[in-house]
């Protein structure tokens, strides 16, 4: 996916800010220039698979905002944290599998500097009736 992305923020925010060390990305939806790929709720009636290509847009986005602030000379020493907001339907419980999907992007792209703490969240709604999205924080060193 990603060729280092760039997402286009849908308000008055940056992609990510930086402060020393430690990148934080805003919260990413799966949009691909600007227009969701995928909308409405994940339901427990239907596959992870039918959301894997939102749910890998979504951190591909994250993942891209978080790598255009790591400057040449360094690399991503840690992912400190993911939250993965889960435009759920109220029978659904699956929410960790849809974080899998994203801890195996980041685990494929920075191998063991990819997996850290992590949270999974179901919510009621989301921007654009997106399915998920996801914020990345991580620590970058030379």
């Amino acid at each position: 996916m990603s060729e280092l992305n760039k997402p286009v923020p849908q308000g008055n925010y940056k992609p990510a800010s930086r402060f020393k060390n430690i990148i934080s990305t805003a919260g990413m939806t799966p949009r691909k220039n600007g227009e969701l790929i995928q909308s409405g709720r994940i339901l427990h009636t239907e596959s992870i698979e039918s959301y894997r290509e939102a749910i890998l847009q979504a951190i591909d986005n994250a993942y891209s905002a978080a790598m255009a602030l790591v400057s040449d000379d360094e690399v991503v020493k840690q992912v400190l944290s993911m939250t993965v907001y889960v435009n759920a339907d109220d029978d659904f419980t699956s929410h960790s599998k849809v974080a899998d999907i994203g801890s195996d992007y980041l685990f494929n792209n920075l191998g063991q500097a990819g997996i850290g703490s992590r949270a999974a969240i179901g919510v009621k709604s989301l921007p654009g009736n997106a399915p998920v999205e996801i914020q990345l924080v991580i620590g970058v060193g030379k």
